[in-house]
């Protein structure tokens, strides 16, 4: 896998941070707004151009390809294309993983209709992304892995809202590290997933 190391400091990091979040949070807002709207069909009309008006001038000059792997020459990482966090990436929840001092790791977040399977509830594949991220990045504290295998158990359907995942290290055998982890609502656990991760041969 190659990483592209950009020469920028902090302050560009920074200023780069606040352009580009700020837009990706107004598409994930239109995306919202596009599956819930029931204005008139001139509206429709209207929005739709404006919106194809924006992509062609976001499209002026544009990477050749997906965003990939980056991180700054202090060693800071960009994965703003990633799906499941990515700063420039309007699918993505986004999710911020954070760690307990006995390791755990965990994400808060919310799902709101673009995430929606079955009715009021979060796809499964959507609840898949979740735990693989939150299991890789808790993999990932012991050494860089890729997901050998996920395994879920859907306990009970995943309500849209206000949801919790987390997920702690079973053992490492090997080259391969066992992490365990759920994702629940206020009511409890509606997910349970163990994943199987492994680092690249040297």
């Amino acid at each position: 896998m190659q990483i592209i190391t950009e020469d920028i400091d902090t302050a560009e990091l920074a200023r780069r941070r606040a352009l580009y979040g700020p837009l990706t949070e107004a598409v994930r807002e239109l995306i919202d707004a596009t599956i819930r709207t029931e204005v008139d069909d001139d509206v429709v009309r209207q929005v739709h151009a404006d919106i194809a008006a924006a992509t062609a001038k976001l499209r002026a000059r544009q990477l050749d390809g997906a965003y990939g792997a980056r991180k700054t020459t202090a060693g800071e990482h960009m994965s703003w294309g990633n799906a499941a966090m990515g700063l420039r990436n309007a699918i993505a929840p986004p999710l911020v993983v954070k760690a307990d001092a006995d390791g755990r790791r965990w994400a808060e977040f919310t799902l709101g209709a673009a995430y929606e399977g079955p009715p009021g509830l979060v796809h499964g594949g959507v609840c898949a992304l979740v735990l693989d991220h939150v299991l890789g990045a808790t993999a990932s504290s012991v050494t860089f892995s890729f997901t050998g295998t996920l395994t879920l158990r859907y306990r009970r359907g995943t309500p849209l809202g206000l949801l919790r995942a987390e997920a702690r290290v079973d053992r490492v055998e090997g080259r391969k590290t066992i992490v365990v982890g759920t994702l629940s609502d206020a009511g409890g656990v509606t997910v349970e997933a163990e994943g199987n991760f492994i680092s690249p041969a040297v």
